[in-house]
């Protein structure tokens, strides 16, 4: 893989409770997509921001994982985004990181969103990972994440992308669009941030606003609120240099993580 990551974002309304619909309405989308790299989703895709996972729920060999790994194949690209999943006897908001070969590596969303229950129903993740794509390193977090910026702090760069998948409420997108720049700037990483559109089954509605942010908080890409796919290429000689020119991240405190 060259300096060059060619990524591509699926900013979409999703049926509620019906994963066979999104995974047909998520291929419909991607007949418009090749020659990527990363193919993301949005958080919970395969059935909107459902408190009520029993019976559900999917596991690792579910349905939806083997698709994704279809649909890896089929493009010769990582695809990756969250769903609610059942491991052994919890439930957990998934993030899965399948590549073309295969291979399935995951993160469980740190911060669930206690507002609306999320904290009842599943159980939270405890590491955060990394995942290389070629010369790029990438840093998932889901949603509610976004606003602890401990939890995303790029210590000793050890990333160069953080990557947000999200179900954010219309109602708080003053918040999302200042807290994405914000992770870019004081992290000196690229921001990919995705979020859905639409009204879920518990009537909350979604604007949409994904956008992808550079390290010094510019906005290189945004998308309103309707259904679209996004397509961007991100530079790494871009990145590097602009840690190199300003060396903020050397400076930063240090701490231990509870």
């Amino acid at each position: 893989m060259s300096e060059k990551l060619k990524l591509s974002m699926l900013q979409l309304d999703l049926a509620w409770q019906d994963a066979a619909a999104n995974r047909a309405a998520i291929e419909q989308q991607l007949e418009t997509v090749s020659g990527r790299d990363l193919i993301v989703l949005p958080e919970m895709f395969s059935t909107g921001f459902d408190m009520k996972p029993a019976g559900i729920a999917e596991g690792t060999d579910g349905e939806t994982v083997a698709w994704m790994k279809s649909i890896a194949q089929q493009h010769d690209a990582v695809i990756c985004g969250s769903m609610m999943m059942q491991v052994d006897n919890k439930y957990v908001n998934r993030f899965l990181w399948v590549t073309p070969k295969g291979e399935v590596s995951h993160y469980d969303k740190r911060h669930l969103f206690k507002f609306a229950g999320e904290d009842a129903q599943y159980s939270a993740g405890t590491e955060r990972a990394i995942f290389q794509l070629g010369q790029w390193r990438i840093a998932p977090f889901i949603c509610f994440d976004l606003r602890f910026p401990v939890w995303s702090r790029n210590l000793d760069c050890q990333y160069d992308v953080a990557l947000y998948v999200a179900n954010w409420p219309k109602a708080r997108s003053l918040q999302w669009k200042s807290l994405v720049p914000a992770r870019a700037i004081e992290n000196q990483s690229y921001v990919v941030a995705l979020n859905r559109v639409g009204v879920d089954g518990n009537e909350v509605a979604y604007s949409g606003d994904s956008m992808v942010v550079d390290p010094l908080g510019e906005t290189l890409l945004y998308a309103a609120n309707k259904e679209v796919v996004l397509n961007i290429e991100l530079d790494l000689p871009e990145l590097l240099e602009v840690r190199r020119r300003f060396p903020f991240l050397q400076e930063a405190d240090g701490f231990t993580l509870a």
